[in-house]
């Protein structure tokens, strides 16, 4: 397959997604208010929850092995990579 037939068919395949989404919004209409509300507390969560994890668990092996802010930084970042990584996830899947 050559590059503008993969092209030709990635945007196909986007064009039936839109399609389909449009299709499902005039059935199923407008979301609640009150359940895009609850979906942005979830991701909320979904990010902030590894990436404390990650902040705790730094500081506690910081301490263990006296080192200064190594695994503190080390799992606040891998924390909050993984947090967002689960957000986008559900995001795409709603």
């Amino acid at each position: 397959m050559t590059a503008p037939e993969k092209r030709d068919g990635e945007l196909e395949q986007a064009v039936r997604t839109r399609i389909d989404r449009r299709a499902r919004w005039e059935q199923e209409g407008e979301r609640a208010i009150g359940r895009n509300i609850a979906m942005i507390g979830a991701i909320g969560w979904l990010i902030v929850t590894p990436t404390l994890l990650g902040l705790f668990a730094g500081r506690w092996l910081d301490r263990h092995f006296g080192m200064n802010l190594f695994w503190t930084l080390s799992l606040l970042f891998i924390g909050l990579a993984a947090g967002c990584a689960m957000g986008w996830n559900k995001v795409n899947h709603e």
